[in-house]
């Protein structure tokens, strides 16, 4: 059986480059192990073992046999030879895409999709991943468990497709993201790391309103995925679930909504490293030593004021509130679906947008404003251009106005 396959590799390789810059003379990274081990020597003394190695991708991020199934006293390793072969083959031209997105640039073929699967299936593949998976099905059977994973490779791709997209970059920090070995990371301001919710093998449930989901791209590209029922309104309880919060649904984005331009400060990068950091299980790699201690920068007190509480919100000035999005067919045919992937015949369908969330986004957009000033943090593509770098001096005003309005109420 070959070791190319039997040593599996849980942050692909080729993503694991994606943070080593082009100038690299040794083509490594820093690896932190968060819970190193310690050993004994002849004289009964314990040592603990470095915590810190440079290492090159194909030594970071593994396990033996970590998808290899038995099955009747065979082994086999089709599930990383196959499974795993095809989503990262499509996953790696997917992620390309997205870190160079424009609007204007429709990629290859399927692009989405081959997204949507890469990022569901990445979520899952990882150690912690797998142990909640465990936890959820009731057995540790691995035939069982990888079986499931494969049949449950699109889980969350409905939730996310329907989330607002964020694209930021740390173009303009010294400091640049860490990666970690959970890479598709969440983020609940209302939820502190130490919570149950996020120990161990937990997870924060994507579903919950306030619930962000960060995956980076590369060293200097993230994705910032917000729930649209938070975008709009984050004055609700961040612990409640969105709308039709049933993972597997037939859902549609449009992509002129995807938000670019957004260049992260330094605090903010390190702020998101941190958290990258306190939701991983062990590993972190960086290609700087110094950006695997974010919290020499950050306060883990200050976890609900990052970014003044809005550290991965996309900018609510380039949103609106949106009814049911109609599509109609060659043959005549129709369909519709709510924001919320809900369709005409379900319970709770919205066609036209309710006007109590109106208000609501009206006022955040009035603090955001108060709160960034009238550059945009995220631009959307409308009316065949991007809208404005900078919010005019007039709808700057008007949005000032609606702060304080709220604040005398």
């Amino acid at each position: 059986m070959s070791n190319s396959y039997t040593r599996n590799h849980y942050a692909p390789v080729w993503y694991q480059k994606r943070f080593i810059p082009p100038t690299s003379r040794d083509n490594k990274l820093y690896y932190l192990d968060l819970s190193p081990p310690s050993v004994t020597d002849k004289r009964g003394c314990v040592h603990r073992m470095n915590a810190l190695r440079r290492l090159g991708p194909k030594k970071c991020f593994s396990e033996d046999n970590l998808y290899t199934t038995t099955f009747n006293g065979n082994r086999s390793t089709e599930v990383e030879q196959i499974f795993f072969g095809e989503v990262d083959k499509k996953g790696m031209q997917a992620v390309e895409h997205f870190s160079n997105f424009k609007h204007d640039v429709a990629g290859p073929l399927n692009v989405f999709a081959d997204f949507m699967i890469y990022l569901s299936t990445q979520r899952l593949r990882t150690p912690k991943g797998l142990g909640w998976l465990k936890k959820e099905l009731g057995s540790a059977d691995q035939f069982f468990l990888l079986f499931e994973l494969q049949r449950l490779k699109d889980l969350y791709a409905a939730i996310w497709t329907e989330c607002v997209w964020l694209l930021a970059d740390a173009s303009q920090s010294t400091t640049k993201f860490i990666l970690s070995d959970h890479p598709v990371t969440t983020y609940n301001r209302e939820i502190r790391p130490l919570a149950p919710k996020c120990k161990g093998y937990n997870d924060l449930d994507i579903r919950m309103h306030g619930t962000h989901t960060i995956f980076p791209l590369s060293s200097e590209k993230i994705l910032l995925l917000t729930n649209r029922s938070w975008a709009l309104n984050p004055y609700q309880c961040a612990t409640k679930l969105r709308p039709n919060p049933v993972y597997e649904h037939d859902a549609i984005i449009n992509l002129l909504d995807i938000q670019v331009g957004r260049s992260l400060s330094e605090q903010e990068v390190r702020e998101i490293n941190f958290i990258i950091k306190r939701r991983a299980l062990r590993y972190i790699a960086a290609d700087e030593e110094e950006w695997l201690y974010p919290e020499n920068h950050v306060k883990i007190g200050d976890w609900n004021k990052y970014g003044n509480g809005y550290l991965c919100m996309p900018d609510p000035r380039s949103m609106q509130l949106s009814g049911a999005l109609m599509i109609g067919y060659k043959d005549g045919m129709s369909d519709a679906f709510d924001p919320y992937g809900r369709r005409p015949w379900q319970r709770g369908f919205a066609p036209d947008p309710p006007r109590y969330g109106e208000q609501k986004l009206y006022e955040f957009q009035g603090e955001f404003a108060h709160l960034f000033g009238p550059k945009s943090r995220g631009r959307n593509f409308i009316f065949g251009t991007l809208s404005e770098e900078e919010i005019s001096p007039k709808s700057h005003a008007n949005y000032l106005s609606m702060y304080k309005r709220r604040v005398k109420s």
